[in-house]
């Protein structure tokens, strides 16, 4: 009865705001189950729109503009594989990069005045200069399949839909590390868009609503943030939403932008980090 009274009231605190602000309110679960991972409680600050027909696969912030990545299924041929800025005001994507329909976008990062992006089947990323976002190298990787990116600040971290980061060398794309992922239970598989701060990695839990955060040093997972929430808001607002896919940190604001694929909106979010 609690989560039924929870949901109904945050329905009706969004339903009071507008497109650039809601009523904040805090997750109301203290940890997330047997294994004693706690639960990290959060404040929605505000929400954005976002654009239906993007299908979410990284986001992240770069001089202070968000930038965003997406994928093309097969089965919706009308969306696009592209790489571009956000414009918070309609949710639209100012497009700089597009990939021929064979590949399909995942995660992208920026890193040494450069823009790299990972596909998803091809086992190749590609390397854009950062200001003219002209195509200037591409690279492979040995993993099945690309899904999320973002680094350290030395190197590339990549997750493959597996338990494992990839550090790789944003010179010579070698591989320099691997860390394993898990938590008090084993391994924690589908690890998808990623996010470090401050020597953590944040990571999306592919098909659900689920924020990890990882300890790097260790591989284990230090604290869960169950965002379903905001799934159940998006798809009061939209009901083709699939499954949350983007977690962007804003450093100036030290808060959080999330969104998903095809979701109405981008929610900016506040937890303990």
């Amino acid at each position: 009865m609690k989560n039924i009274l929870f949901i109904t009231l945050f329905i009706l605190l969004a339903a009071c705001g507008d497109d650039t602000g809601v009523t904040a309110y805090k997750n109301s679960s203290g940890s997330s189950g047997s294994d004693d991972i706690p639960s990290l409680q959060y404040s929605v600050i505000r929400y954005f729109p976002h654009d239906t027909t993007s299908y979410t696969e990284g986001l992240l912030f770069h001089k202070g503009s968000l930038f965003e990545s997406t994928g093309s299924p097969d089965d919706q041929p009308a969306l696009k594989s592209v790489v571009g800025m956000v414009d918070l005001t309609n949710g639209k994507i100012s497009t700089t990069v597009e990939l021929p329909k064979r590949h399909f976008g995942e995660g992208i990062v920026f890193l040494n005045n450069k823009l790299y992006q990972l596909t998803y089947k091809n086992q190749t990323g590609f390397v854009y200069d950062a200001e003219s976002y002209k195509l200037v190298d591409s690279f492979s990787f040995p993993s099945a399949e690309g899904w999320g990116l973002t680094t350290d600040g030395t190197h590339l971290m990549m997750s493959d839909g597996t338990n494992a980061i990839t550090y790789i060398n944003p010179t010579d794309y070698s591989v320099v590390r691997v860390l394993q992922v898990s938590d008090n239970k084993g391994i924690v598989n589908r690890l998808n868009e990623l996010e470090f701060v401050k020597g953590f990695l944040y990571a999306n839990v592919g098909y659900t609503e689920t924020i990890v955060k990882i300890d790097t040093a260790s591989g284990r997972v230090t604290g869960r943030l169950d965002l379903s929430s905001l799934r159940h808001e998006a798809t009061v607002r939209y009901p083709h939403v699939l499954d949350m896919n983007g977690i962007a940190y804003d450093s100036t604001a030290g808060t959080f932008y999330v969104t998903g694929k095809l979701w109405p909106n981008i929610y900016e979010i506040s937890f303990p980090h």
